[in-house]
């Protein structure tokens, strides 16, 4: 048996979380609420970039670890960007342990550096009110965070979505107590974010990757215009070449990257799929060709929210 490490879906929420419960099998999914994904990892190992297994673990900044592969199901919570006021944090994170039945978490992620109003719809729609903006300074909303992590209530703390810029102005906070371990953001062969990597990890910032294999192709969210990545005749070819799906290489290669891989599916047989990133490694010269298809591009640019100032993907990186 081994323990398990749950990541509350961010899709809408503020925050993201690890929370440790229950041993359950590797055998097959596990689901612990509508609300959450589940991940299944052996105690804490490590391994070279280049030597991954399903038990492979990253170090963190703060001592504790990481697996290097996210498996699981995935589904909204009506956590968001409103609850970065200092008064909202605790109180959020409270209620993310509440409903994952936990007492402590291994890590809570600030979902976005933009914040809004803790009022107004929880999606915004063309024909619905628009997000109210607010003015919360990231900053002191990590204050609370640095807190929560004081009071024994997480065990780590990290971002998402940051870009440089703003991880400088945080990693410059004067008063900093701890650094975020981790930047949690969109990552694929078409946003290889090699960049913002680079600087992550100067600054000992594990990145995590999200939308790994593209996006789920919501409407709500995305440009339906854009190429679908699994369908990309590159990534089709090489992996046949390797006796692989273009979604295995994908993953790969993100994780050939030196980037943590969440990787969604609601389908058990994929979910075993995706096991198959730990039995083969691409070639230099795959990887290489692989980087020849970066185009910056974001699936997930929230441009609902690109007129406030803290807007992240406005930066080239």
């Amino acid at each position: 048996m081994h323990a398990i490490y749950a990541r509350l879906a961010v899709y809408k929420a503020s925050c993201g979380c690890l929370g440790r419960v229950k041993p359950v099998s590797r055998s097959a999914p596990h689901t612990l609420d509508k609300d959450s994904t589940a991940w299944t990892k052996t105690p804490p190992l490590q391994g070279k970039v280049m030597a991954f297994t399903k038990d492979t673990r990253v170090q963190l900044s703060d001592g504790h670890t990481m697996p290097v592969l996210g498996l699981g199901t995935y589904a909204a919570k009506t956590l968001w960007c409103r609850f970065f006021s200092s008064d909202m944090v605790r109180k959020a994170m409270e209620k993310s342990m509440s409903d994952l039945q936990l007492d402590y978490l291994d890590l809570f992620i600030m979902h976005f550096p933009v914040s809004i109003k803790p009022s107004g719809p929880e999606i915004s729609r063309e024909d619905d009110e628009i997000y109210a903006y607010d003015n919360v300074d990231f900053c002191s909303t990590w204050e609370v965070l640095e807190a929560c992590k004081d009071a024994g209530l997480v065990r780590s703390i990290g971002v998402s979505n940051f870009n440089r810029r703003q991880l400088e102005r945080l990693l410059n906070k004067p008063g900093l107590k701890y650094a975020p371990v981790c930047n949690q953001v969109e990552c694929h062969p078409y946003l290889n974010q090699k960049k913002l990597t680079e600087f992550c990890k100067s600054k000992n910032i594990v990145v995590v990757g999200y939308s790994v294999l593209g996006s789920h192709r919501d409407p709500n969210w995305m440009d339906l215009s854009t190429p679908v990545l699994l369908e990309d005749p590159i990534l089709i070819s090489i992996g046949k070449k390797y006796n692989q799906s273009a979604a295995v290489v994908a993953m790969r290669y993100v994780l050939q990257l030196g980037v943590v891989v969440l990787a969604k599916s609601f389908s058990p047989e994929r979910l075993k799929q995706n096991l198959q990133v730990f039995e083969f490694e691409l070639a230099a010269e795959d990887m290489k060709t692989i980087d020849g298809l970066n185009k910056n591009l974001h699936y997930g640019l929230f441009e609902i929210m690109k007129d406030h100032p803290e807007y992240p993907f406005h930066d080239e990186y």
